[in-house]
């Protein structure tokens, strides 16, 4: 199963009814790609949107992520880790697993064939890393024996990324933005602003269209109600200008929102 363009991230949506229903909604809607995390703690909550949404589990691709500071990252806690998630999902597989981090015990030699052997094991159908910078990415590509097949970041208008989306089309991964709205900041970006008004759609549709009229990506934007789900799914439909695009590509800044203590790697 390939991985859908547009897919429901679930970072914060920590009340359990609210994450329900925010999962269910979005299934029924439409969306194909779910994202959560054994950091989040919510991986009860998904699993339960995913058991009440009328859509079969077979045109679901449900991703998630093992972190060092929940079970460690060797490889018999990688193992552990999944069979938690897992548990905690009521899923019988994941589609995609993501080292969250690479940090605590993260070891490239260690961590990623645990990787290997939970798709050995049908466990797991993909293998992903998040915030990694291109080092890091050869180094685990070096080391996996599955084909690597995405890596999740922080993307959007004020952090473009625009050599880790390069490296990932030439490398044949799939590029996925987290937090493509710039945590709402996309609402006060001129540009943007300015291109919702032209196009009378809102700025987070012409922030997440922007992102989707880059090679591969994929976007993962965060909405619990449903008027918020489904204009970010109207962004599917959107189709900017090469003017447009251009206007965004050239703001030129980099402001990273999410935290990277610990990864010195991703400072600017």
């Amino acid at each position: 199963m390939s991985l859908p363009q547009l897919g429901l991230g679930t970072w914060q949506n920590t009340d359990p009814e609210t994450c329900r229903e925010s999962v269910r909604t979005a299934l029924e809607m439409g969306y194909r790609h779910v994202d959560t995390a054994q950091y989040y703690g919510n991986e009860a909550a998904v699993g339960d949107g995913i058991e009440a949404a009328d859509v079969p589990r077979e045109e679901i691709f449900v991703a998630s992520k093992v972190h060092a500071e929940k079970f460690g990252l060797a490889y018999d806690e990688v193992i552990e880790g999944l069979a938690a998630t897992l548990d905690r999902l009521g899923l019988e597989y994941l589609d995609l697993l993501y080292v969250h981090w690479p940090v605590g015990n993260y070891d490239s030699a260690e961590t990623l064939p645990a990787f290997d052997e939970l798709v050995g094991r049908g466990r797991i159908n993909h293998v992903g890393v998040c915030n990694f910078d291109i080092d890091l990415l050869e180094e685990a590509i070096e080391q996996l024996e599955t084909p690597l097949f995405a890596h999740q970041v922080e993307t959007h208008p004020l952090l473009q990324q625009g050599d880790l989306i390069a490296h990932a089309e030439t490398r044949g991964y799939r590029h996925v933005a987290y937090s493509p709205l710039a945590r709402g900041t996309v609402f006060d970006i001129p540009e943007v602003v300015e291109i919702a008004d032209k196009h009378g759609v809102s700025p987070a549709q012409v922030s997440l269209a922007w992102l989707l009229s880059k090679n591969p990506v994929s976007v993962i934007p965060k909405a619990t109600s449903e008027p918020h789900l489904r204009d970010n799914v109207d962004a599917l439909s959107l189709d900017l200008d090469d003017r447009d695009i251009e206007r965004i590509d050239a703001i030129g800044r980099t402001d990273r929102l999410v935290e990277r203590e610990g990864a010195p790697w991703l400072d600017d």
